[in-house]
């Protein structure tokens, strides 16, 4: 079943943020018919609090920015879109970011922190201890999962809606999805990285390479509203079914092949356009899944891949093996992604946009239950890919309404922090160049109230949690 077909099946399911129920999402029930495997139930974690595992990366090696700010969010869920600026306060998001970047680094103001995580990187990859320098470009990765549309926040014509959220040939109005990437977010990152960290704006990509995928217009408007030039220059890489007013289309580098570390995935392929970047950020979005239990900054590279006989640019191929189903001491193909030399190997960091987070990856956004019945309101911020991940994940099936953090949700970290010898004994070597050591460290919080990890607790390794909320 492929994401068209997903979105019609969704007709009859009741609006999100007004129910939540836990469900089995057609692409599941698919693989569970398929593989005999049984319903996911709630997520547990199979380790317990505050034992570490993997080491850590970052300046601040394991350390977690999160900063939680009502302010940011105002949308009363009925008048208007909640990414419109009346609701989205543009100001107080820019604040959040420059607050993330001297917490995770310890830098007292955003210049020296953007030069410290350009540093860090280069001198971890032994390529110097210089900063960014002008022709070094740099590919921002979103989730535009639910970005299906040449109009933000409409439904594809394949789902057969009418203006309006009418179903065409009769039948009730339904919610149109609206789980989309912060527009204000990522205008904030972009402004950080070309008035603080002094980036050209042509060296600047942002991109979903998935074929029926778009990066929208509330976007791209925003960036290139702004009077400086550097943000026109911005460029825009998408889906093939979106390449127009500008953007490109991604063109797979057949030199530099994804292998995964499994019989029965093909290779695949990134696209040129990435793998010539120097640096990555990946801003995915804070959400659960359906599928998969968590959507993060590993399965943000979903939007990242081609296979030439097996749907194109499009992950469906890796469904399978991802499944929050799969036992503990399971292959998942996410350690292969943020694992490979193009894609994890050359992020600088990982950024989670939880401002109107969404119930799950097919689904809108709700207000959470556990920050008094308001929006996530959150952003995060790391180094580590593992420790971004594991802090999300604890903060998400803390979440009464984030009802579909199922099963084993939290396989892929043990697996990616132990990369070198993970539980499942698969031989992680995606690109080539040798089987992976850890890609960073995974724990779980003492409890939900006080949040503390390893490093908070004063202990040498694990997580640390820098927390404004």
């Amino acid at each position: 079943m492929d994401r068209r077909c997903f979105l019609k099946s969704l007709a009859a399911a009741p609006a999100a943020g007004m129910v939540h129920v836990p469900f089995v999402l057609p692409w599941e029930a698919i693989a569970q018919q398929r593989g005999g495997l049984a319903a996911a139930e709630p997520f547990k974690p199979s380790d317990e609090a505050n034992n570490p595992i993997g080491a850590g990366k970052g300046i601040f090696p394991g350390r977690v920015a999160w900063v939680r700010d009502a302010s940011a969010t105002s949308w009363d869920g009925v008048t208007g879109h909640w990414w419109d600026d009346a609701y989205t306060n543009q100001k107080v998001v820019h604040a959040m970011t420059s607050r993330l970047l001297q917490n995770l680094t310890g830098r007292q103001n955003q210049r020296q922190a953007w030069d410290a995580v350009f540093r860090s990187f280069n001198d971890s990859h032994k390529l110097g201890r210089s900063g960014y320098r002008p022709g070094e470009r740099i590919a921002i990765k979103i989730n535009c999962n639910q970005d299906r549309s040449p109009e933000w926040g409409t439904a594809p014509s394949s789902m057969g809606n009418a203006p309006g959220g009418a179903t065409r040939g009769g039948g009730p109005p339904r919610a149109i999805p609206n789980g989309l990437p912060s527009p204000h977010a990522v205008v904030a990152l972009v402004t950080e990285l070309i008035e603080m960290a002094g980036v050209r704006g042509e060296d600047i990509m942002i991109y979903d390479a998935t074929g029926i995928r778009n990066v929208g217009q509330p976007i791209r408007t925003r960036i290139q509203a702004n009077s400086n030039p550097q943000f026109q220059a911005v460029k825009f890489l998408v889906g093939a079914d979106y390449n127009l007013g500008g953007r490109m289309s991604p063109t797979p580098d057949l030199e530099n092949p994804i292998r995964f570390s499994t019989e029965g995935v093909p290779t695949g392929y990134l696209p040129r356009q990435v793998t010539e970047a120097k640096y990555m950020i990946n801003m995915a979005l804070l959400r659960p899944h359906g599928m998969a239990g968590v959507t993060l900054t590993a399965k943000n590279h979903f939007g990242s891949v081609h296979f030439p006989s097996n749907g194109g640019w499009s992950p469906m191929t890796l469904h399978n093996s991802v499944l929050r189903t799969q036992p503990m001491g399971a292959y998942n193909a996410l350690v292969d992604l943020i694992g490979h030399r193009h894609l994890g190997g050359k992020t600088m960091l990982y950024v989670l946009d939880g401002l109107y987070t969404a119930e799950h990856n097919e689904g809108s956004v709700f207000r959470w239950a556990s920050f008094d019945d308001h929006w996530a309101s959150s952003m995060l911020m790391s180094q580590d890919p593992v420790a971004i991940d594991s802090v999300a994940l604890d903060l998400l099936r803390s979440e009464p309404r984030a009802t579909q953090v199922r099963g084993n949700a939290d396989n892929y970290l043990h697996e990616a922090a132990q990369a070198a010898k993970p539980p499942s004994g698969a031989v992680y070597n995606p690109d080539g160049s040798g089987t992976l050591t850890s890609l960073g460290v995974h724990e779980h919080w003492n409890d939900s109230t006080a949040r503390k990890y390893s490093r908070n607790v004063g202990r040498k390794e694990g997580i640390e949690l820098i927390a404004e909320v």
